[in-house]
């Protein structure tokens, strides 16, 4: 039987609402995968949900973790970093990289900090040239429409985005980083939305296109990250992993809106994994 795969994630958790640790634990060990947590931060709910969330900040911790690990000797087939709380917590996940990284080590980074033209509001554009360096160290980025601009240090630009401009951008991350780019969030037009990803052998931007859902959907980018990186380590193209990641996100989003749940406490996934599953038996 085949060694079974570990992955480093490296998020925060909440113990409320779907999103970070609590969307990645269940996504990538439903493809049968062993997770590892480096937990940037508890928070009683996360950041959505209305009240007074308790947050521990847990950087004075992580290095613990990161010595721990080390002294086991542990080898991770993947390093998936998501949501960082400070400039500092980049540094240490840039340091827990060059630490543990093998030749076959995949990398993903998931820039999270902006949406909708806004940083989150922790944040400002000096946090945004803080994640450059863990870019650079990624194998894939999966940034947002804006996440890619502010890495960029542009302006934002909003929709509808046609092609010339998503393929520009695909590029420019691209020669910034040097890995391969999956770019979230592009609204084509009032009906459509796309993903699009490109590796660094490949010579053009190839896309996919699935239907707009009228809303808001908290966690969509954490589901979408988890599901590439269990896609991509179950040995899919970076194409194949975007388009199975698109297909548990928009299920997930329809079960969401169909059953009249609250948007802000995350989506339905978990009722998909069965079949995310046997997407990549």
């Amino acid at each position: 039987m085949e060694r079974q795969k570990r992955v480093a994630a490296v998020h925060d958790i909440s113990g409320f609402g779907k999103c970070s640790l609590t969307v990645a634990l269940p996504v990538i060990s439903a493809a049968g995968i062993e997770v590892s947590v480096l937990p940037t931060a508890v928070l009683s709910a996360h950041t959505a949900v209305p009240g007074n969330i308790f947050c521990r900040d847990l950087t004075d911790d992580m290095e613990h973790f990161i010595s721990h690990w080390d002294e086991l000797g542990l080898h991770f087939d993947a390093i998936y970093t998501g949501y960082l709380g400070s400039a500092k917590q980049a540094e240490i996940v840039c340091d827990f990289i060059d630490r543990f990284r093998q030749p076959d080590t995949l990398v993903i980074v998931d820039p999270a900090m902006a949406d909708n033209g806004k940083m989150y509001s922790l944040f400002d554009m000096n946090f945004a040239r803080s994640m450059l360096p863990l870019c650079q160290k990624a194998d894939i980025i999966v940034p947002n429409i804006t996440e890619a601009l502010f890495l960029l240090e542009r302006e934002y630009v909003s929709g509808p985005h046609n092609m010339d401009f998503t393929d520009e951008l695909v590029d420019s991350l691209q020669s910034l980083c040097g890995c391969d780019v999956v770019l979230t969030g592009i609204s084509c037009d009032e009906n459509t939305m796309a993903v699009a990803c490109r590796t660094q052998k490949a010579g053009q931007t190839e896309y996919i296109n699935n239907s707009r859902i009228p809303g808001t959907f908290h966690g969509t980018g954490d589901v979408f990250a988890s599901a590439l990186t269990a896609a991509r380590l179950s040995g899919r193209t970076l194409k194949e992993s975007a388009e199975i990641a698109v297909q548990l996100t928009v299920g997930s989003i329809k079960r969401t809106a169909a059953g009249g749940t609250d948007h802000k406490y995350g989506v339905d996934f978990e009722r998909g994994l069965w079949q995310f599953a046997d997407m990549l038996k």
